[in-house]
């Protein structure tokens, strides 16, 4: 979201009288995939009109078919999770589209990803528990290790017995780069490394990022139109954090510069400002930049990144890996906590929430291509029209799709789990990543401990250590209260009155604390 790549504690921007306008270099020189896009033959466009000239407002119609490209979903590196939250003693249930898949840490500290199923009777792995550095199913205590899913142990099976070939579990291709876990989803096409996205500014000298993960209620297209908007900004996000302002909406200006098989670029920025200052990158299959490059006055160029990793988690849901970074931070930036921003992300997601949920039933209830439904200004709506007619040519190598001119509807309707995941294995598991017994830590999207906190090792440190002090100066303040009560000498009782508004003071602090990380935004002109 642009509200948060430019936040003023994050970026410091006052020094910015000169801007480089060239593209900047985002992905390796050795990928070759954005450079064909003078060979992707591009259907004629027109610009429709009207005899009053409204209709010169809107996107440009595409003339004639839409030419599907050769797409295989599963043929993709998909962003899992970030490296340093991986849970270090309990597995981790993660899907891609509707493919359900188990995470966990080997007793060498190596990842590991299987399909999140036993072979034995269909029990899912997340659920189970880490033993030894092996895998255990909770169900019969079944246990898998290594990168072939080899199954090392059946308490059931007779004295000297083997263990059966089949009882092995499927497993997946992962690898860690830039602190990212990617997964290959394909088991018939050997994994292509050279498709794994490399973030040159996540690589410079001195480039430091806030990186956070996010749970959402909605597809993972709605997610990414989403964060390609600039122009929802200042609307829905006003006054959040002083930087989003409603009055500054206004004309956006946008320059599309590459078109290809798996993506498109180009500049954006304010249509009074000419020249667009703003460099966004989209490529297969879910990958977001939003970049900038500005010269200060000594000549220096800092570079600044906003990175959307947006995977898909079933029919209506998505997971979101945001990181937003820059060589050079605003001084003010050491003084706030990283939950500070983590939390003030979360209230970003869930101030566009409800627009991107009915956004989302709509979608599925009208089965119409967007183009039917969508009404794209050229002056705000240009990025997510590209991303919609880029479906429309790869979207039939996909488990379903929402394009611009082509659907496609998902074969089997979603699976409702009326036991989510991670609700019983939560007891077993001596710090379980996907949340904790209580109203507050039931699973569910709408959330925000369950979207974020139980996602990310810091926020759920931060929660539990802000409770512990909350209910050791709760005791402190009430014993401090009895013994002024109880004490007669003025010296005494002004003391022990002090200790307790002291005391009182830190718990409410340590309360308000817990609920910046757990409780939802609300706008307050909503009735309740």
């Amino acid at each position: 979201m642009a509200v948060l790549l430019h936040h003023p504690l994050l970026f410091h921007t006052t020094k910015t009288p000169s801007l480089h306008t060239h593209k900047p270099t985002l992905f390796r020189t050795t990928r070759t995939l954005l450079n064909c896009a003078a060979a992707v033959a591009e259907p004629q466009q027109q610009i429709s009109s009207s005899s009053d000239g409204t209709e010169d407002v809107l996107v440009e119609e595409q003339i004639g078919r839409v030419n599907p490209v050769g797409y295989d979903w599963t043929e993709e590196w998909y962003p899992l999770y970030l490296t340093k939250d991986v849970p270090d003693d309990a597995p981790l249930g993660l899907t891609v589209f509707d493919k359900q898949v188990v995470l966990y840490r080997d007793g060498n500290g190596d990842l590991q990803c299987y399909e999140d199923r036993c072979p034995h009777r269909l029990a899912k792995l997340s659920e189970g528990q880490i033993v030894d550095g092996r895998l255990e199913c909770l169900y019969h205590g079944w246990q898998f290790e290594g990168n072939e899913g080899k199954c090392v142990k059946i308490p059931q099976l007779p004295a000297n017995a083997k263990i059966p070939r089949s009882a092995c579990t499927k497993t997946y291709e992962i690898k860690d780069s830039q602190g990212v876990v990617w997964i290959w989803m394909s088991h018939k096409t050997p994994p292509n490394p050279s498709k794994i996205p490399w973030f040159e500014n996540f690589a410079r000298p001195g480039f430091k990022d806030i990186s956070t993960i996010h749970e959402l209620p909605y597809d993972h297209s709605i997610l990414l139109e989403n964060l390609m908007d600039p122009a929802h900004v200042p609307i829905s996000h006003d006054r959040t954090d002083w930087v989003a302002k409603r009055e500054d909406a206004q004309p956006l200006l946008f320059k599309v510069t590459e078109r290809t098989e798996r993506g498109f670029a180009g500049f954006w920025g304010r249509e009074a400002d000419k020249t667009p200052q703003n460099f966004l990158r989209f490529e297969a299959p879910c990958n977001l930049q939003n970049n900038r490059e500005i010269v200060d006055k000594d000549g220096v160029t800092n570079y600044f990144s906003g990175l959307f990793l947006c995977r898909p988690t079933g029919q209506g849901k998505s997971m979101l890996i945001a990181r937003f970074g820059r060589t050079k931070r605003s001084p003010l930036a050491k003084f706030f906590p990283e939950w500070y921003f983590h939390q003030n992300a979360g209230k970003v997601f869930e101030q566009d929430m409800g627009f991107l949920s009915s956004q989302n039933e709509i979608l599925y209830k009208e089965k119409v291509p967007t183009k039917d439904l969508y009404l794209n200004l050229r002056s705000s709506d240009t990025w997510v029209a590209e991303y919609r007619k880029w479906m429309d040519k790869v979207g039939h190598g996909m488990p379903y799709h929402f394009g611009h001119s082509t659907i496609s509807l998902p074969v089997e309707p979603a699976v409702v789990e009326h036991a989510p995941a991670g609700f019983v294995a939560s007891i077993a598991a001596s710090s379980p990543a996907k949340g904790g017994i209580g109203i507050k830590y039931a699973p569910n999207l709408a959330n925000r401990y369950f979207r974020h906190v139980v996602h990310c090792k810091d926020c759920r440190n931060v929660v539990k250590a802000f409770e512990a002090w909350k209910n050791r100066l709760s005791v402190v303040a009430a014993l401090s209260l009895t013994f002024a009560i109880l004490f007669n000498a003025r010296q005494w009782k002004a003391l022990f009155l002090l200790a307790a508004a002291l005391s009182g003071g830190g718990a409410y602090v340590c309360s308000t604390a817990v609920a910046m990380n757990t409780t939802n935004f609300i706008r307050t002109h909503r009735r309740l």
